[in-house]
């Protein structure tokens, strides 16, 4: 078990999760507390107030360590208050995807949260930007793009799986796959209809590996194109994506670099999406930042696939 010098700071999305997520603060809380931990606590009231809050404790040289707790959007945010300091980060993942959390091998469990904290096995986590904001998983644009913008149109607080259902019903018949113009490190490697992922994680949604030879601190990132004009073709898409054979078709690219771009060729808009919120709308420069803050990890940890994804939501 580490011997902190500090107190932890814990910030905790309130609105983040169902109860089950909240059981896992609570019984992380109370484990500090019988260990002897000081600890200060801090409420978000908003994604930028989760900003602040890690912008305040990386500044704080009695801070040992900063626990935080929300779905993707809030880790997100707090790691960009975290970025460039010497804070180390464990999460508390409380959200409805916890892209980022999966990916570093974390579960729904308590126990393992603690026996993350007392391994304290750190590993450093590169950080995108797209236009000047902060991604930690992945950024798409396209078909993904119009479904969060559909529910982010509506929503108002924590949503489920199942809240995902009618965008993702409505946005297959009615997309219509706008043309766009991507490049990589200066070089343009796609231009016409499609949908464009930038991977800083191999996981997305239900543990699709989209970007599936990503790696979150090798200081690149992946970026995924599949060549896609109708609705038929998207279906042949997520069928080869389930199955892990996408990248060998030839009607996907697939590359790695550190600074691509994402122009749009149509007359609609086209909406992007970063880590299950909205982003930026084309024109976007995407960067990376290496080695951007050091993360706990659970030791022996792998990344969560779609069948252990899938138990999860069915509970």
């Amino acid at each position: 078990m580490p011997k902190l010098d500090g107190y932890i700071i814990l910030i905790i999305n309130p609105k983040s999760g169902a109860s089950s997520r909240k059981h896992l603060v609570s019984c992380l809380q109370e484990y500090f507390h019988q260990s002897g931990c000081r600890m200060k606590t801090f409420f978000t009231q908003s994604l930028a107030h989760a900003c602040e809050l890690a912008q305040q404790a990386a500044v704080d040289y009695e801070c040992s360590l900063v626990a935080a707790a929300g779905g993707d959007g809030t880790i997100r945010e707090v790691i960009h208050g975290l970025e460039g300091s010497d804070k180390p980060l464990l999460i508390i993942p409380s959200g409805t995807e916890n892209l980022l959390a999966n990916e570093l091998g974390y579960n729904l469990q308590p126990q393992t949260l603690i026996k993350t904290y007392e391994a304290w096995q750190l590993r450093p986590l590169d950080l995108g930007t797209i236009n000047g904001k902060c991604f930690t998983s992945i950024c798409g644009f396209g078909f993904d793009g119009d479904v969060i913008h559909r529910i982010h149109g509506w929503r108002t607080g924590h949503i489920s799986h199942l809240d995902y259902f009618w965008p993702i019903w409505r946005c297959f018949w009615s997309h219509t796959f706008p043309p766009m113009r991507v490049t990589i490190d200066g070089q343009e490697c796609f231009s016409g209809r499609g949908l464009v992922f930038v991977g800083n994680i191999s996981r997305y949604a239900l543990g699709l590996q989209i970007c599936r030879h990503a790696q979150y601190g090798d200081g690149k990132l992946d970026l995924c194109i599949y060549k896609c004009r109708h609705q038929a073709h998207l279906l042949k898409h997520a069928v080869a994506t389930i199955f892990k054979m996408h990248t060998r078709g030839k009607d996907v690219l697939y590359k790695q670099g550190t600074v691509i771009t994402v122009e749009s060729l149509a007359k609609e808009p086209i909406y992007c999406q970063i880590d299950g919120d909205p982003g930026p709308e084309p024109p976007a420069e995407i960067k990376l930042i290496p080695q951007a803050i050091n993360v706990l990890v659970p030791p022996g940890a792998k990344p969560a696939g779609i069948r252990t994804r899938l138990r999860r939501m069915i509970g």
